[in-house]
């Protein structure tokens, strides 16, 4: 059995999990609810790689203060840092290629 972790070290992690859990909870939910493919692309993109890093950092840091520490959560994380905003531009840019009339109206010429 291992040894108990300070409060701190428990709260920190019981924080970063509640937390990770609820951006990924509203990640989820704005793919359901939201009305456009735009729309629905950037809600998970964001809270959902927000969410997953929450949980990955909770990790690394229960199993570094067990002395156990491991790159896998920090390639994990670099990982989705770097996929899931590229996936979702090259989405977003193939459903602005296949349907123009998706593409936000231009803002309006200010010159005075």
């Amino acid at each position: 059995m291992s040894a108990a972790l300070p409060v701190w070290a428990d709260l920190l992690i019981s924080a970063l999990l509640v937390s990770g859990a609820c951006f990924a909870l509203l990640g989820s939910w704005a793919l359901a609810k939201l009305g456009s493919f735009l729309k629905r692309v950037h809600g998970p993109s964001k809270a959902t790689t927000l969410g997953v890093g929450c949980v990955l950092a909770a990790s690394a840091l229960w199993f570094g203060l067990h002395g156990v520490w491991s790159l896998h959560e920090l390639l994990i994380a670099l990982f989705l840092f770097l996929t899931a905003p590229v996936s979702a531009h090259l989405l977003i840019k193939a459903a602005l290629r296949l349907d123009a009339s998706q593409r936000p109206p231009l803002p309006p010429d200010d010159k005075r």
